[in-house]
């Protein structure tokens, strides 16, 4: 596996991208939660920054799932409409980390809290809900329905029920998520077979190897919310002036706020997610603590393609990190296109997203 320079040179940096686009381990479902089943999303709130709703007290009018999609589409329900307190470990190579989890749901506003049991004493609190996984329609990208989803992925994975199991005390359903080409790795999912709610997820390499395992040990009983659950409005991405020339098949850009690092300065950067996996592509210039060295970095699952180019007499790194295969990441930086910035991308019949 490409690797260059020492891991310490670059976990610095990449720790904080990683820190801030991470979704919750346990909903890993939640990328694409908006509904357009009448039964259960209510209509769009007139608030300025709700999107949607979930109307999680008609959750138990449906009929139990049966099918691998049906499956995934209640555990996105389950993943906003369920308040819990668990226990939970992470395992990436040789390193565990254990970690307290705490769900609720506040005025119809969903809360996740994490803390972390070892090393330095850290928590990680959101507020909202995850990303909107979106995809282009005439209108302009639009947040994608679980149905939408699971039809979005199923160009890319094939999904399939592979019996049940045991996890932190409770009957779990195995669903696995098997990609139809190199472009991305695989997932198994063990979603509680009473709530569909994600009890252990492992990320899976091309030779069947488990990249990343996140798995609750101890949960109290889930509480079903019994209001309508509010998702926030995606922030507007920033208009930037540069874009991926070349992205895998199903791979669209979605909507991402500019952040700010340690050193309050301003770091702007494209988000793109196929609704499972996802691509962050920075550039900014190469200075000081911000300089990394050009190549493929390892941090945990995920990797960081890095490479160096000159604009108008400035040299700028650009870093693609995601948890993929290397290969991938290297295309992405390699293709980078400097120019305007253009409008949403929208796909092909055979699910190729263009640029954006």
């Amino acid at each position: 596996m490409p690797y260059a320079g020492p891991h310490a040179s670059v976990t610095g940096r990449l720790t904080l991208l990683l820190a801030c686009l991470c979704l919750s381990p346990l909903t890993l479902a939640q990328s694409a939660p908006v509904s357009s089943s009448p039964a259960l999303a209510g209509a769009p709130s007139e608030a300025a920054d709700v999107q949607s709703v979930y109307d999680c007290a008609a959750l138990p009018a449906l009929a139990p799932p049966s099918e691998p999609g049906e499956w995934f589409e209640r555990s996105v329900w389950a993943s906003h409409c369920y308040q819990y307190q668990a226990r939970a470990v992470r395992i990436v190579d040789d390193e565990v980390v254990t970690l307290s989890v705490a769900r609720d749901i506040r005025q119809g506003v969903e809360r996740d809290r994490l803390h972390f049991l070892d090393g330095p004493n850290r928590s990680l609190l959101r507020e909202g809900g995850a990303f909107r996984f979106e995809l282009p329609s005439p209108e302009g990208a639009a947040p994608a329905s679980p149905e939408a989803l699971v039809k979005h992925l199923s160009h890319f994975y094939r999904l399939r029920l592979d019996g049940e199991e045991r996890i932190a005390n409770r009957a779990a359903v195995r669903l696995e998520l098997l990609p139809l080409d190199d472009m991305r790795y695989g997932y198994r999912m063990w979603l509680d077979r009473e709530t569909a709610i994600p009890l252990k997820r492992a990320l899976i390499d091309d030779n069947g190897r488990v990249l990343d395992t996140f798995q609750v040990v101890a949960m109290t009983p889930p509480q079903r919310y019994q209001g309508r659950v509010e998702l926030k409005r995606p922030a507007s991405s920033a208009t930037l002036a540069w874009r991926a020339g070349w992205l895998p098949g199903g791979f669209v850009a979605q909507p991402l706020m500019a952040m700010a690092d340690d050193t309050d300065e301003p770091r702007r950067h494209k988000l793109y997610s196929d609704g499972l996996s996802t691509i962050s592509l920075f550039v900014e210039p190469v200075a000081g603590a911000r300089a990394l060295r050009p190549g493929v970095h390892r941090l945990g699952a995920s990797h960081a393609a890095v490479r160096r180019i000159q604009q108008q007499g400035q040299l700028l790194q650009v870093v693609a990190v995601g948890e993929l295969p290397p290969s991938v990441l290297i295309r992405v930086v390699e293709t980078l296109e400097m120019g305007e910035a253009s409008s949403a991308p929208s796909l092909t019949t055979d699910g190729q997203s263009t640029s954006s």
